[in-house]
């Protein structure tokens, strides 16, 4: 399993709430910027700013247009990121700590998913 994103990018990622049920993440990056491979659980996905950035992971690639206000979930996953747009990414990030219901791991997704 690949690092935690506080720790493998701590310029763009800082942890701004925790306890025992929840972690939020602050995230800011500007055109270019990258992320080292990382790993997040289920996730719900604030923005802040929107975006264009490309996901990849194993391979595979999707590209993320996001407008400023959405919020996405992100099902557990590994992946590392680029900010592919002509502006600044602002986002928060809502890992929950409690385990999927039936014991779900990360699967194949990513990226965001719907609403």
């Amino acid at each position: 399993m690949t690092g935690d994103p506080a720790d493998t990018n701590p310029e763009l990622y800082r942890v701004v709430f925790e306890n025992e049920r929840v972690r939020v993440l602050e995230y800011r990056d500007g055109p270019g910027d990258r992320t080292e491979p990382h790993h997040h659980p289920d996730t719900v996905m604030l923005t802040m700013s929107a975006f264009r950035r490309r996901i990849s992971a194993g391979g595979r690639e999707v590209r993320v247009d996001l407008p400023a206000g959405a919020v996405r979930w992100v099902a557990a996953q590994e992946h590392a990121g680029e900010n592919i747009g002509e502006t600044p990414t602002h986002s928060f990030f809502v890992e929950l700590k409690e385990p999927a219901p039936g014991g779900a791991v990360a699967g194949t997704a990513l990226g965001p998913g719907g609403p």
